[in-house]
């Protein structure tokens, strides 16, 4: 379980360091809307990775314990979804829709690279 939290720490980390390159970017830049939409996508994508982490961290205890568990939540990551995909048509002047969508993607993202690291460390 100690690995565990370690992914789970430096998956989280990942997210804050792309939020914060987000921030960065609206401030900074001219592409406001592409990176309120990149900043409105992640983070709901790091909502995501949080009730994920969650629910496989009880779904885990559950099985080990041998007693049921509920599901890891798919239903709700795909409501946050539809919720960004939501704001996003309703406020067409602040984000842009596409990076909206490659915000939630993010998560995704930065499991995949996480993982491929850690396997080369090993």
């Amino acid at each position: 379980m100690d690995q565990y939290n370690k992914m789970i720490t430096r998956q989280r980390k990942w997210m804050f360091y792309l939020l914060a390159l987000f921030v960065l970017g609206w401030g900074f830049t001219p592409y406001t809307s592409i990176f309120l939409g990149l900043l409105l996508g992640t983070a709901l994508s790091f909502y995501n990775l949080w009730v994920m982490q969650r629910k496989v961290a009880h779904f885990g205890q559950a099985v080990s314990k041998g007693t049921r568990s509920t599901g890891i939540g798919t239903f709700s990551r795909l409501a946050t979804a539809a919720l960004a995909v939501i704001i996003a048509l309703r406020f067409e002047e602040y984000f842009h829709f596409i990076a909206v969508i490659l915000g939630l993607m993010t998560t995704y993202v930065v499991i995949m690279i996480d993982f491929a690291l850690s396997r080369k460390q090993d």
